[in-house]
């Protein structure tokens, strides 16, 4: 699964960064589900800030579950990681979380991720090196809070990796590969 970025701000499951990681996971024969939150695009509803988008997650999650009885990569892009986490953490079927873009300080809007301490499940970070959402020193303060296993990665590039997606697609694979080695 792959959750978007904010839909205020334009984010649909049609992002650049929400496909490349999509691609990344498919790589390897997964199915992979990305779907816009509610009021997003063509889904009903409307914004909800961040609650009622959590509950899209949940249950995103239950369909995927019925439909392919398998473990569940989580990916979210910014809004959708920040979003996304809180339902995927807790969800016992999903084995490893994946947050491209966090969003520490984003527009005005502060996130908390304290709920990480608690998360065991791998968890890999994903920022541009310039991102003005995960400045370097927030973001690895909240990493640093969360439980481990976890791996911060910086590439090259800004909150959407602009001339840098693919070095973003190749760490998603590398870091999944791992998984994969780890849990076989």
């Amino acid at each position: 699964m792959v959750c978007h970025p904010h839909p205020l701000g334009g984010g649909t499951m049609h992002n650049k960064v929400v496909f490349q990681a999509m691609k990344a996971l498919n790589s390897f024969g997964f199915p992979v589900l990305r779907f816009n939150f509610r009021g997003t695009g063509l889904s009903a509803g409307r914004h909800d800030e961040g609650r009622g988008e959590i509950a899209d997650v949940e249950a995103a999650l239950a369909w995927l579950k019925g439909e392919f009885p398998l473990p569940i990569i989580f990916a979210g892009f910014s809004f959708g990681s920040a979003t996304g986490l809180r339902a995927a953490c807790p969800d016992p079927e999903v084995k490893a979380l994946i947050s491209i873009g966090t969003p520490v300080e984003a527009e005005g809007r502060l996130y908390s991720f304290s709920f990480l301490r608690e998360c065991r499940k791998p968890k890999l970070f994903i920022s541009g090196d310039h991102d003005p959402y995960g400045p370097h020193a927030a973001l690895e303060e909240m990493v640093a809070q969360a439980a481990d296993p976890k791996e911060l990665v910086f590439v090259p590039g800004d909150h959407f990796f602009e001339g840098h997606l693919g070095e973003m697609r190749m760490t998603v694979e590398s870091w999944v590969a791992e998984q994969l080695a780890v849990s076989n």
